[in-house]
């Protein structure tokens, strides 16, 4: 195992940099396992829905956790508005950093997580191999 520690700026966003930070280091199988900031455009989807929560207010992240590789990320989260009403579901683009994410990463160095279309969920589901 290997522990990575990175920052994402204001404005940067969040899935995408994740992405591009697995394919650059040749990430095949991570956890995320703290992340702590905050994001001023929001958008999630829903549990088991194509539907979105959509803001442009800042929110704080509560939780953050899922799983990295350079094949693809699933990522939940949650966060808090200015009202502390929480919000939480699946990330996907265009949620933009306020101040800053500070994230610790966990990779898995003798394992490689595949995304693959499973034909049971209609969705990319996590295939894991061992090295």
């Amino acid at each position: 195992m290997k522990v990575h520690a990175l920052r994402l700026a204001p404005s940067d966003d969040i899935r995408t940099e994740l992405q591009n930070w697995c394919i650059e280091h040749h990430i095949e199988a991570a956890s995320i396992v703290s992340a702590v900031g905050s994001i001023k455009k929001v958008k999630i989807r829903l549990a088991n829905s194509n539907q979105f929560y959509i803001s442009e207010s800042p929110h704080e992240i509560l939780t953050f956790s899922g799983l990295l590789s350079k094949s693809g990320l699933h990522i939940h989260l949650s966060v808090a508005d200015g009202q502390g009403l929480v919000h939480g579901g699946h990330l996907v683009e265009n949620n933009l950093v306020f101040t800053t994410l500070e994230l610790v990463i966990l990779q898995l160095t003798d394992f490689v997580f595949n995304r693959e279309l499973d034909p049971i969920t209609g969705y990319k589901e996590l295939q894991i191999l061992k090295k």
